[in-house]
């Protein structure tokens, strides 16, 4: 910020001159502006706009906060304050004759993907990218093997991926872990990568996850008994037959974020004594305590669920990890659920993090979520 009010006290000083000042602050700059307490945006291209606002996925801010600009210039600033080791993910909206278009930051490099395309990425003051979820290359990479099945709960053909770590041996068993979301975890949260890694480093067991994703996702993760049949009646067996796995609850776990939680949570609650881990990320868990909801059709088995959930909380014999960021609408649900789930589970750990509701988020909890659910011979936890 100090940098762009020195900027604007040149150029008040020497109008004649504003371009060449841009120029040097570009020159030398890595966009946004970070320091301790805030980031600055900045948007210049070369062309007048009328208005530049900042879209962004952080509850609790205005959709669209409008940049400042900055006299006798085409360019627009943006001050923002943000708490310490923060990422948030947005784009500009530059309006040009009273139409907006949405573009990634021009002159910020870092990316966010997903399902729907790309977003920019500020890290504010303290954030790195975990290193644990980088290439290394002393781990020894596991095998990613695609399969097929007749699933009679959905009455049509299921697709999914199953990794086999590099240590699998014939005659052993090993714990598993199924994935909502399967390929996007694979793709967005770069989840082989990691198992690869934390595996090579005894900080989790060696494990064998399927991954696997809905045909018409939303509908089918939202509270819908057809899926947690899918994962105990079709999937669970199918497993079990062709993989060595783990005898027991306890070496069982399902994983999901978002709606993928939701549906972890409801198999877990309909078919107990099945799943005994579980890793809930960002939940939707949405529920009502006066009036109706107001999220939608969709939402309405989600809410009459965690509804009845909360009023007379079922026993989950499952050790939770649980997560969600800050940033998210889901932010408050989430923290009235953590109370309930340690009275009925075999062991709850919440974390809270500066983020959105996005993959990288995910991303960075797997370390800490897997190591709780099944840690490895060199990460201990003592209670």
């Amino acid at each position: 910020m100090q940098r762009v009010l020195e900027l604007i006290r040149l150029i008040e000083r020497s109008p004649a001159h504003a371009n060449m000042l841009l120029e040097r602050l570009v020159a030398t700059s890595t966009f946004p502006l970070v320091d301790e307490d805030q980031a600055t945006f900045f948007f210049w291209d070369g062309r007048p706009a009328d208005q530049v606002f900042l879209q962004h996925w952080v509850w609790g801010l205005p959709a669209r906060v409008e940049f400042r600009p900055i006299p006798h210039t085409d360019a627009f600033y943006l001050p923002l304050s943000l708490p310490k080791r923060a990422r948030i993910e947005y784009k500009f909206e530059v309006v040009r004759g009273g139409n907006g278009r949405w573009t990634p930051d021009p002159r910020n490099p870092r990316r966010a993907y997903d399902p729907f395309g790309s977003n920019s990425v500020c890290p504010s003051f303290g954030y790195e990218e975990p290193e644990w979820t980088r290439h290394d290359p002393s781990s020894r990479k596991g095998e990613l093997h695609e399969h097929r099945l007749h699933s009679k709960a959905w009455g049509d053909e299921r697709h999914f991926q199953v990794y086999v770590p590099a240590e699998a041996r014939p005659g052993k068993s090993y714990p598993l872990l199924i994935v909502h979301d399967g390929k996007d975890f694979l793709n967005f949260g770069g989840m082989q990568q990691i198992l690869d890694n934390l595996i090579h480093r005894h900080e989790i067991e060696p494990m064998l996850v399927c991954f696997t994703s809905g045909v018409v996702r939303n509908p089918e993760y939202a509270a819908n008994p057809k899926q947690a049949d899918f994962l105990k009646e079709d999937l669970l067996p199918w497993l079990e037959h062709h993989y060595s796995v783990k005898e027991g609850a306890q070496h069982r776990g399902l994983m999901g974020a978002s709606f993928g939680g939701v549906s972890s949570l409801y198999t877990a609650v309909r078919h107990p004594d099945t799943f005994g881990r579980l890793m809930l990320q960002s939940g939707s868990f949405a529920f009502t305590d006066v009036g109706e909801h107001e999220r939608g059709p969709l939402w309405d088995p989600i809410v009459s669920f965690i509804n009845g959930f909360r009023e007379n909380p079922s026993k989950i014999n499952s050790r939770i990890y649980q997560s969600c960021g800050t940033f998210e609408s889901l932010i408050y649900y989430n923290r009235s659920l953590y109370p309930i789930f340690q009275k009925v589970s075999q062991g709850v750990h919440f974390t809270e993090a500066a983020d959105g509701h996005n993959w990288i988020n995910w991303r960075d909890r797997l370390r800490e979520g897997l190591t709780w659910l099944f840690p490895g011979p060199l990460w201990m936890y003592y209670e």
